[in-house]
């Protein structure tokens, strides 16, 4: 576990190194970020995801190349677990895809680097008169667009109906059940179950830490960009990540370190060996498609009384700021996000649409999968929730302090309070404040 540890701290290292240099790179480029002369342009377009994502992309950059002759697009598109790694390096050398695909505080990162293109310069190709307003708002960053949403998503409890059933156990009622419920439940499903099945796929995700402060009444981060939860909050974070692998309602300290960079098909829930799994709920089609299951979608424990589940976009389109063909990506992210044919091809991938028209158009198309996820998104936009900040400058180093530190606590390492305490110093170095 320590060459881990210190791969994992390398990693961190090279990403900020790299990402330091961004300013210095976009300082001194001197090249043209207008459009090209005459003849066909190249773009670049990079995105993450798994080989049904590189299918239906690909269908819908070949519809767009059909309606732009004078564009051409190339794919660049791997796993999530390198992605950000290698744009880092991509825009320190100046060598950045045209159209990037982002999400999270990572829009906010880069932005605030220059090294994003404000799209307000590209508005005669890209149309945002159709998005949803709070959609682009997520995408602002000081009042200034520099990203649009893929489309929405909610953190949400993906479940196993089968994996309950061969195990004797009810399913939970997602409208009472709190944090304890989820881990008595989970740890009877693992105790009825065969050896290799659990209760829950994994332990606690980053995503979770902030559902945890939101339900606290607190928020993960501040309007000003300082963390806005308590060290109790934190603590208690940990200790429940603890007790759920402790109680075998989630895999052990090893099996969970070795899932947590696998592709979809991968995971517990993937294969078929987990009744629930805390995740996005655009990720019910591709779980349910890779375990061959009908699985279905719950909210959150602890809902009650304050909610903690939020709308958050599933991505992010966004244009580097060096890019030379600034006009053809505008248009190309246009058609994205405006046109029906693409909509049609993409469906629910990276969401559900932002625009109503393409919510309309897809609305036949969608599996049953895909009517859950949209049906899920609609209820969590009717809950009165409250607003959601973007992460400052540094905060895209906190998920993997988050996750480093998790690990400590799951092999024991550190207590769940000193673990607490050493988050809080890391984190509030991280985002400078």
């Amino acid at each position: 576990m320590a060459r881990k540890n210190i791969r994992g701290t390398r990693k961190i290292i090279a990403v900020a190194t790299a990402l330091s240099l961004l300013g210095f790179a976009v300082a001194c480029s001197t090249d043209s970020s207008g459009e090209s002369g005459s003849g066909q342009q190249e773009i670049r377009f990079a995105w993450w995801g798994n080989a049904t994502r590189a299918d239906l992309t690909s269908k819908a950059i070949a519809a767009f190349e059909a309606q732009n002759p004078d564009i051409k697009v190339k794919p660049e598109y791997g796993d999530i677990s390198g992605y950000f790694d290698k744009l880092a390096t991509q825009v320190a050398a100046n060598d950045a895809p045209d159209v990037i695909t982002m999400g999270g505080a990572y829009p906010a990162e880069y932005a605030n680097r220059g090294a994003l293109l404000d799209l307000s310069s590209v508005g005669d190709a890209l149309d945002l008169s159709g998005i949803d307003q709070g959609a682009l708002q997520n995408g602002q960053v000081d009042g200034k667009q520099y990203g649009i949403s893929t489309g929405a998503n909610a953190l949400a409890i993906v479940a196993n109906p089968a994996v309950f059933e061969a195990a004797g156990v009810p399913m939970p009622d997602d409208g009472t059940w709190t944090w304890e419920d989820f881990a008595r439940i989970a740890a009877d499903v693992t105790a009825k179950s065969p050896k290799g099945t659990y209760g829950t796929a994994t332990v606690l995700t980053h995503d979770s830490l902030d559902a945890f402060a939101r339900q606290r009444g607190q928020s993960l981060y501040t309007k000003d960009g300082a963390l806005g939860l308590e060290e109790g909050t934190v603590r208690d974070y940990f200790d429940y990540s603890l007790e759920l692998s402790q109680s075998g309602a989630a895999p052990g300290a090893s099996e969970t370190v070795e899932k947590l960079n696998v592709s979809t098909e991968q995971t517990l829930m993937g294969t078929g060996q987990a009744a629930m799994m805390l995740t996005w709920s655009n990720s019910l089609t591709a779980l349910s498609k890779a375990s061959g299951a009908p699985l279905e979608l719950l909210k959150l424990p602890g809902e009650i009384p304050t909610h903690g589940i939020w709308l958050q976009s599933s991505q992010f389109y966004t244009v580097s700021a060096r890019s030379k063909h600034t006009e053809a990506a505008a248009k190309l992210i246009d058609f994205l996000v405006n046109n029906e044919e693409a909509a049609r091809v993409v469906q629910s991938d990276r969401g559900v649409p932002s625009n109503a028209d393409m919510r309309t158009a897809i609305g036949d198309l969608l599996t049953p999968q895909g009517k859950a996820e949209a049906a899920y998104v609609d209820e969590i936009g009717k809950q009165d929730f409250a607003p959601t900040f973007i992460g400052p400058t540094g905060s895209t180093a906190v998920a993997e302090i988050t996750a480093r530190i998790n690990t400590e606590v799951l092999f024991e390492r550190l207590t769940p309070e000193k673990a607490a305490g050493q988050w809080l110093s890391e984190s509030k170095a991280a985002i400078g404040k």
